[in-house]
């Protein structure tokens, strides 16, 4: 691999019309490991970033990036100590909003900057020089813990609850985990467990015998949320689509964030090998969690770009708003709906957003007659683990703060985000500011608020 800037094509310019586009990750490659080429890269795509700051209100890496450049004694790029990159690397959560909504020099541009992907690669060499974290690389094991909490799943909740204070003080102290951050509720009823049993299809639905879905509920569903399963499914049935449930493992967006790309690889060819039979069974393939969505959609191939197979399923796979939105568009809608008193604010979620999409779940509930909808686009600040961890939390908390505020602002009574995690942040920085007698919003994916429209849940 090289990390030599593509050659410049005639009548390429900065403000250019051609569609973005990403290179395919060269993993398996020995030099993408490589510690020199790698902060060689770093630099020249930083210097890039010091000359331009559009992604200064984003992510912390950039103030970061910014405030050390600007406090060096040269206040350049070359100022700034190479031991310090980590720390700009450590404060990115791999959103992509810099690559897709504010940088002009992605590819096609000559200057080939692809800023997250880069720090992935950094995450990467340095995980298999030093190995990963222990406790984030456990806290990512999503699928082990989901079916370990299952049979103990009151018992998890209490110990882990926020207000559990002795318990969760012992918890940063020994593992790390921030004492002041919710963290996810398990069930001994998965998603699983709850769509084992076959929903028929409405016959009076609009899509009726002409589609069918697979729908991949993800880890967060399954173990931690699976009312949102059972809602997609209700709503999907309603429309006369045949459902099916289909959710061989985790995609593997915890190993991402951790740069471990191999395991990433390994979990995409065994979801393909799974799923893509349903595919060839004229099944849709419908994530319930936009980061999976994400995942199956563009970094999958990105992976595996040899793969055929998983390009096929990335073809198939769709956001479950943006599976309704697509059904409602070509077949129509179902009757019923009634609308949803005292409005509802979408927050837009970063990994909804890097899909391209448009904004899916706002869409889907402006079918909704009547309904107040209010969209909120900016980071929750999250990220996963990002936002759990005691070292990283104060800055999930720093990038969530103007979102939580916009929803404040809003003052509806619910709030919804195509990202669960990005939710509960939210909804725990709005709570904290309230004033003595308000009350928080409610949280829900949006697609529990079709089905509650819809009088099915």
């Amino acid at each position: 691999m090289t990390d030599t800037p593509p050659t410049k094509t005639e009548g390429r310019r900065e403000g250019s019309l051609d569609a973005p586009f990403r290179h395919p990750l060269a993993w398996r490659d020995p030099e993408f490991y490589d510690a020199g080429k790698i902060e060689h890269e770093m630099e020249r795509v930083f210097d890039i970033c010091h000359g331009c700051r559009r992604c200064f209100n984003l992510c912390d890496s950039f103030p970061k990036l910014f405030d050390m450049v600007d406090e060096s004694p040269t206040g350049e790029v070359d100022g700034v100590p190479k031991s310090a990159y980590g720390e700009v690397v450590e404060a990115c959560t791999l959103c992509d909003m810099c690559f897709l909504t504010k940088c002009p020099y992605v590819p096609p541009h000559e200057w080939n900057v692809d800023f997250p992907h880069l720090m992935l690669r950094h995450r990467a060499a340095e995980r298999k020089k030093h190995g990963g974290d222990f406790v984030r690389e456990q806290l990512g094991e999503t699928d082990r813990n989901g079916k370990l909490a299952r049979p103990v799943a009151g018992l998890a909740n209490w110990a882990t609850d926020v207000h559990n204070q002795p318990i969760r003080a012992l918890m940063e102290a020994t593992v790390g985990i921030d004492k002041t951050a919710e963290l996810p509720k398990y069930h001994t009823r998965t998603a699983s467990d709850r769509l084992k049993a076959p929903l028929a299809a409405d016959p009076a639905g609009p899509a009726f015998g002409a589609r069918k879905a697979a729908i991949y509920a993800t880890c967060f569903v399954d173990y931690n949320e699976p009312d949102t399963a059972v809602a997609a499914r209700a709503v999907l049935a309603k429309l006369g689509v045949e459902t099916r449930l289909a959710y061989p493992q985790c995609c593997g967006m915890p190993q991402l964030e951790a740069g471990d790309i191999a395991e990433v690889a390994r979990r995409a060819e065994h979801v393909t090998r799974e799923l893509l039979p349903l595919v060839d069974q004229g099944y849709d393939v419908v994530a319930l969690t936009a980061s999976c969505a994400l995942m199956m959609k563009f970094e999958w191939p990105l992976i595996l770009p040899e793969n055929a197979d998983v390009k096929r399923l990335a073809a198939a796979t769709r956001d479950i708003s943006e599976y309704v939105v697509e059904i409602a568009k070509a077949h129509g809608l179902a009757e019923g709906l009634k609308t949803i008193d005292g409005g509802v604010t979408v927050h837009h979620a970063c990994h909804a957003r890097a899909q391209n999409m448009g904004a899916k779940s706002a869409e889907m509930l402006r079918l909704i007659p009547g309904v107040k909808i209010d969209v909120v686009e900016r980071c929750s600040g999250h990220g996963g683990t990002f936002g759990v961890m005691k070292e990283t939390r104060p800055m999930a908390v720093k990038v969530g703060k103007p979102a939580a505020r916009q929803v404040a602002q809003k003052g509806n009574d619910t709030l919804c985000s195509d990202c669960p995690l990005a939710c509960k942040h939210l909804g725990q920085l709005v709570a904290a500011d309230l004033k003595e007698g308000q009350k928080p919003p409610r949280q829900a994916h949006p697609i529990e608020i079709l089905a509650e429209a819809y009088g099915l849940v």
